[in-house]
């Protein structure tokens, strides 16, 4: 029986050294006669836009991401190939990081923390406030499960209004506008694709109360970035906690970072250490899936961009 050919994008690392050699596949060092492509940290765009251009063998590639807009040109240039993401593999720690964003912007930490003096006590509990979550796949299911944990009442918001596992409720992004003004703490965990740029603008910053909170651990470019701050400034909303912003890395000197309504942590909602051993995992389960002829987890639309 013929051993998988595997060309790794980018740089390998002993998790998945090992989930390589346990699925008994060849490394293969020419990277045109490969039949799969497995992308790993460090593996560029114009590297993978390369492979697939000029391969004529290649079937299947694993991305490392659960969001692939930096691979768009490779995906462009071979929609016919089955393309996987890591969506779904990061969920626990993503969600988990946007669990405690939720809780220090509620219990006011970031105001707490540079304090130097007593002050009359305040925080607002998460038990019993209206969540609402925008996309619905793996990190925002997860979400969704740990908010529940607090008596929350949970609305997803998808393209469709097929019914999302544990939430109270389940709306399309048409109906995005009608849930706003009920929202305690807004939660962005949707891919970052031309329709969805900028979906947060000051046309829906304002639909929100000045009680509300934002908080974004998908990709920066889902909120107008410049409407976001004159909105802290104004105190029209309560605060936004962001783990990844619009541009990124924000530049020094950005108000944000003066505001102090503002948390921002530097995407560091998955480290690399997180997500070493389950991107790992997620590249086992499709290689014994793909030699197995069935369908692979995290599969790409090409065209839709996630």
């Amino acid at each position: 029986m013929n051993r998988l050919q595997v060309a790794i994008v980018g740089t390998p690392y002993p998790q998945l050294t090992a989930a390589l050699a346990a699925a008994e596949v060849d490394i293969v060092e020419d990277h045109l006669s490969a039949e799969a492509a497995i992308v790993t940290f460090g593996g560029t765009s114009a590297e993978l836009t390369e492979l697939a251009t000029n391969s004529s063998t290649l079937r299947w590639v694993q991305l490392p991401s659960a969001g692939i807009e930096a691979f768009n040109d490779a995906l462009k240039a071979r929609p016919d190939l089955q393309w996987t993401s890591a969506k779904g593999a990061y969920g626990e720690p993503v969600a988990e990081h946007a669990l405690a964003l939720t809780l220090a912007l509620l219990r006011e930490l970031p105001k707490r923390v540079v304090a130097r003096s007593w002050a009359p006590a305040s925080g607002t509990s998460l038990h019993g406030l209206r969540i609402t979550v925008v996309g619905s796949g793996g990190v925002a299911l997860e979400i969704v499960r740990l908010m529940k944990c607090f008596r929350t009442d949970v609305t997803v918001v998808r393209r469709t209004e097929a019914d999302a596992a544990g939430a109270d409720r389940t709306i399309s992004t048409a109906q995005l506008h009608e849930a706003l003004p009920k929202t305690d703490v807004l939660v962005l965990a949707a891919a970052l694709t031309p329709a969805t740029r900028n979906m947060i603008s000051a046309t829906e910053l304002a639909l929100l109360g000045e009680h509300a909170i934002i908080v974004n651990i998908a990709r920066g470019g889902l909120i107008d970035t410049t409407a976001l701050t004159e909105h802290l400034a104004a105190n029209k909303i309560a605060g936004a906690a962001l783990d990844v912003t619009e541009p990124e890395p924000l530049p020094d000197g950005h108000p944000l970072w003066t505001e102090p309504r503002a948390l921002i942590t530097p995407h560091a909602a998955d480290t690399l250490e997180m997500i070493q051993p389950l991107f790992a995992a997620r590249v086992a389960e499709n290689l014994s899936r793909f030699g197995s002829g069935l369908a692979l987890t995290g599969q790409v639309d090409a065209a839709a961009g996630y």
